[in-house]
């Protein structure tokens, strides 16, 4: 039987992995981290017959006991940035699989990672051409500045899939903006769009930074999801062909991108026509307001985040399929104006 170990299942992202993971897959053994002891009754109402494991990110014993015990680990808690559980992650899977039984590290980063341009620069709202990709340019994202956003935790699970690559396997999924209804029991909401969304309801008028030129990719969490089964599946087939795993085995997931200015009008205009506001009207801001606004999550409606997403495609079939983020609007803005009744 298949031993999966997943951090982060009342998470958005991992409550979401962990519904599709389970419903394809319910022979697998789950088990999986809990921050908070009291949602553990929503996880195991959800998931009946999972294995609860009551602990915290910091606990580098526990986590590596529980890798070192896992045939994969699905890591999203906190993942791209928290050090102690990477480290402990690549312990216990270094320590527990050998060539014959090699473990496996789905990892979930972020293309946070990519605005370090921007952040260098420190102009936001202005259109930036770069945009990389994870086939041809797949060098470029493995050795990207020490000083990016996330690059410490990536670096982490790259040299734990090249040192030790005959018996870790890792794969670094490294999502954009993510949205739409999160299938997990306990939070279903994202963050970028959704912060934006609650801003323009709570102001009555939808922020834009800067000029509002700036991309971003985005992809819907169900497709999210499919790509952490599908690389579940690679796994559990031995499917060890060149690129999936290890140096090269870095997913960029998404599909399509936004102007970040663009979204706030159609955030407003949403509002606008759901009777939430009194007219569809923006305002521009600086970098500061943003981040009284909503933290680094509204920073990020500032910056350049561009890439194209092939490997996911050519080595495992994966092809989104989830509603566009312009079709989740209408359902985002009602949610986000649902969720400040309460």
């Amino acid at each position: 039987m298949t031993k999966v170990f997943l951090t982060g299942a009342t998470g958005y992202i991992g409550g979401d992995a962990l519904f599709a993971l389970y419903s394809k897959h319910p022979d697998f053994a789950f088990s999986v981290l809990v921050r908070d002891a009291n949602k553990t009754g929503a996880i195991e109402a959800a998931f009946p017959g999972i294995r609860i494991v009551v602990g915290g990110l910091d606990d580098f014993e526990l986590l590596e006991k529980e890798a070192a015990d896992a045939d994969i680990v699905v890591h999203t808690a906190d993942a791209s940035d928290h050090k102690v559980a990477a480290n402990a992650i690549a312990a216990g899977l270094a320590k527990g699989h050998s060539p014959s039984h090699p473990g496996y590290w789905l990892h979930t980063g972020g293309t946070g990672i990519l605005t370090f341009a921007d952040s260098d620069r420190q102009v936001y709202g202005e259109y930036d051409s770069k945009v990389y990709n994870d086939w041809e340019g797949v060098d470029e994202l493995t050795h990207l500045p020490a000083h990016a956003f996330h690059r410490n935790i990536d670096e982490i699970v790259l040299e734990t899939g090249t040192k030790y690559a005959d018996k870790v396997k890792t794969a670094l999924l490294c999502p954009p903006t993510i949205y739409g209804p999160g299938r997990g029991p306990v939070h279903q909401r994202s963050r970028q769009v959704y912060t934006l969304a609650r801003t323009t309801l709570k102001n009555r008028q939808a922020p834009i930074l800067g000029a509002g030129k700036s991309v971003w990719n985005n992809v819907h969490v169900h497709d999210l999801s499919n790509l952490f089964v599908l690389l579940a599946e690679a796994a559990i087939a031995g499917n060890h062909a060149d690129g999936i795993w290890g140096a090269n085995g870095y997913y960029l997931v998404e599909n399509g991108e936004h102007v970040w200015g663009d979204i706030s009008h159609a955030v407003a205009a949403e509002a606008a026509a759901q009777g939430y506001i009194p007219e569809a009207k923006v305002e521009h801001v600086d970098f500061q307001t943003a981040l009284v606004y909503g933290g680094y999550e509204s920073a990020s409606w500032g910056m350049n985040s561009r890439g194209t997403a092939k490997r996911a495609a050519k080595l495992l079939g994966w092809k989104p399929v989830g509603k566009s983020l312009l079709d989740e609007l209408p359902g985002i803005v009602r949610g986000e104006y649902e969720w400040s009744k309460q």
